[in-house]
């Protein structure tokens, strides 16, 4: 009995493990912007997106006036920017742990 315990226990612990590692992202470069103005979501305003792959996710964890004037030449509403993000999808949302606003391109 005493060893079936250890068994389940040690496999509880090797599950959760495992679990915890598959919910870490590793940092990614991304696009990002405002949602409205340039990704086309549907929303209330300007709120900051992300696009992954073909997909734009509303971000949470940070806004999109932690990055500077949204509407100035260079802001979300305005320019698609490169961003260096960790985090996950969650219910259809971008959960950022991170996110770092790249320098725009020289021309």
């Amino acid at each position: 009995m005493r060893n079936i315990f250890l068994s389940s226990l040690l496999f509880a612990t090797v599950t959760l493990s495992a679990q915890k590692k598959a919910d870490t992202k590793k940092a990614q470069i991304v696009e990002a912007s405002c949602g409205q103005c340039q990704f086309g979501l549907k929303g209330k305003g300007c709120d900051l997106a992300v696009k992954i792959g073909d997909k734009a996710y509303y971000v949470a964890g940070t806004s999109i006036d932690d990055h500077g004037d949204a509407h100035a030449s260079d802001g979300f509403c305005e320019a698609v920017r490169k961003a260096l993000v960790t985090g996950k999808v969650v219910d259809d949302r971008f959960v950022a742990t991170s996110f770092k606003l790249l320098p725009e391109a020289t021309k």
